[in-house]
């Protein structure tokens, strides 16, 4: 057989354990609240829960996503608690004003002034948030992200499952939004690489063989949030959610994670270069900025999702008939793993069979990442640059 023959038959034999042996990754039945839905019905005494928002300059969906927090449909006590960190457009003043307007659960505004040495710009604001907030005593915290819509059952749902399932952190991965043709093309694929790095099913059975979360959306014991010293335990990280996740777990938590049906995120990526900062800013990280993993994951993503159509091409115009069918074989079982998600998303189904061209696109934009890194930029997010932690204590 030829040398592309051999690496589109490996390329097949990898999709063939991505689809069984990756903990059914491709499935979105892993929601609330059919999955975690309290299955004791609702509690009697709703606890008390605090809301904190990290925001920095964020005028532009505020009016969108914190309305939504104020209105909230929840039975027990709760309140908002906004971070401005730092902003530059007015994003406290708004803040205050929409209170006026809506009403709804009490909100308090503070700001933390710049991180100090050791900490990410997010992380700093969610140490004052929580602090203010575990002074009135809540027992959950919601750890929102100011770019994030909630429908105005999200927050008894979340408590609800919660509770009812002795869970310390539940976390939904919010449905981004996909109006732009370049966010159609990346946005699925985002969820689709997450939940193939950490597939769902592994971090929520019995026993775990993942650890992630979504940092928009993340309702938090505050007694587990204690006892894993978060957020100091993990102040120096840029992909903080995961790393939140992996300090529960370590604190003897329990986790779920799964898709949104109710939580929204509103933020606009209309163009390719606003979804590259997206992603180039972490992805390294995301690597541990390790030039051996950079390699691992840019030979994988080669294999993996790029080698089947150069195949199937080959074996057409070429005659290679092994590597056609190889390559036939394993771009119908990827594209077949992406429909489920695109389903999710309201996204023409034919659109699967782009997905080799978008893990390219990933591809390039995590090599930028690391070529970013190593220019001294680092980790870049709203005019603040992480460099690499010396000593992270969360790798």
């Amino acid at each position: 057989m030829s040398a592309i023959a051999w690496i589109a038959v490996g390329s097949l034999a990898a999709w063939g354990w991505l689809l069984l042996g990756q903990g059914f990754f491709w499935r979105t039945d892993q929601r609330l609240p059919e999955d975690v839905g309290p299955p004791r019905g609702e509690p009697r005494d709703w606890p008390r829960v605090a809301v904190v928002v990290p925001a920095r300059d964020e005028a532009e969906v505020l009016p969108l996503s914190l309305p939504s927090l104020l209105t909230q449909d929840y039975p027990g006590e709760a309140e908002v608690v906004l971070v401005d960190d730092n902003s530059t457009d007015g994003t406290g003043g708004l803040a205050r004003r929409l209170a006026e307007r809506y009403g709804g659960l009490p909100l308090t505004v503070v700001t933390p002034g710049e991180p100090a040495a050791g900490w990410t710009g997010k992380l700093w604001a969610l140490r004052h948030g929580m602090a203010l907030a575990r002074a009135r005593k809540p027992e959950y915290l919601l750890l929102t992200d100011a770019d994030i819509a909630h429908e105005p059952d999200s927050l008894r749902l979340l408590v609800g499952a919660a509770a009812a399932n002795d869970l310390d952190l539940v976390s939904q991965m919010a449905r981004l939004r996909v109006a732009s043709g370049w966010e159609r093309l990346v946005v699925p694929a985002f969820v689709y690489f997450f939940a193939q790095l950490y597939p769902f099913r592994w971090i929520n059975g019995r026993r775990p063989r993942a650890t992630a979360a979504a940092g928009g959306c993340v309702l938090l014991r505050t007694e587990t949030a204690e006892r894993a010293r978060v957020p100091g335990a993990i102040r120096q990280a840029v992909i903080d959610d995961v790393s939140l996740a992996r300090a529960v777990r370590r604190a003897g938590g329990r986790i779920w994670l799964g898709l949104a049906e109710r939580v929204d995120s509103i933020r606009p990526y209309p163009r390719l270069a606003d979804l590259w900062r997206m992603v180039s800013r972490s992805a390294y990280a995301q690597l541990r900025h390790n030039p051996l993993l950079l390699a691992g994951t840019v030979t994988g993503l080669s294999v993996v999702y790029l080698t089947p159509p150069v195949a199937l091409l080959t074996g057409v115009v070429g005659g290679d008939a092994v590597a056609g069918m190889a390559g036939a074989a394993a771009w119908a079982v990827m594209t077949g793993t992406y429909v489920p998600i695109l389903r999710y998303y309201r996204q023409p189904l034919w659109t699967a069979l782009t997905l080799p061209f978008t893990a390219l696109l990933y591809l390039l934009m995590t090599v930028d990442s690391a070529v970013q890194h190593y220019r001294g930029r680092g980790a870049a997010w709203k005019g603040r640059t992480y460099a690499r932690p010396h000593a992270a204590p969360d790798p």
